[in-house]
């Protein structure tokens, strides 16, 4: 009686746990310094990228719904900023890296606008989700006192649209 118990228990909680659409673009660069993860409630709703002059990114920052995370990096150089429209979303992530650091990054939204900043120089690189619902959820990497050294991207879908809530 009580396998069966335990079996039914399983199979409801099974059936009642949503479908997972998440997936993860693994870091580029180096990987030196102190690792972050940007956190936020909601959708991100805006992007701030700091460009040290003819360099290399040394800053960025997310805004989910109306609130700023915390900075990841430097923010006293040249600053670029994209704030999305209601529904819009980030739909790739790319640039250009080396071992050092990120040299350039470009996030495009799903109305076909983006931000680019940083210099157009050594590796490549391209995030998208593996879902084509999903959207850009966070970003995690490493950074160092001058600014990012490594980075990766997570995406999942939102299910129920009036709530913002992940999957």
């Amino acid at each position: 009686m009580f396998s069966f118990l335990f079996f039914a228990v399983l199979c409801t909680s099974c059936l009642a746990a949503p479908m997972m659409n998440y997936s993860y673009s693994p870091s580029v660069g180096g990987g030196s310094g102190t690792s972050f993860a940007t956190t936020g409630e909601g959708r991100i709703t805006g992007i701030r990228v700091y460009e040290r002059s003819s360099a290399y990114i040394c800053g960025i920052q997310l805004r989910y719904g109306g609130i700023w995370d915390e900075l990841v990096g430097g923010g006293n150089e040249h600053l670029q900023e994209l704030e999305l429209f209601d529904g819009e979303t980030i739909v790739q992530v790319s640039g250009k890296y080396q071992n050092s650091y990120i040299y350039q990054i470009r996030f495009v939204t799903s109305r076909g606008r983006s931000l680019v900043a940083g210099q157009p120089t050594y590796n490549s690189f391209n995030f998208y989700a593996n879902h084509p619902d999903a959207e850009l959820k966070l970003l995690s990497g490493r950074f160092n006192s001058a600014g990012i050294t490594s980075l990766g991207a997570h995406w999942g879908t939102i299910m129920h649209q009036s709530h913002d809530t992940y999957v």
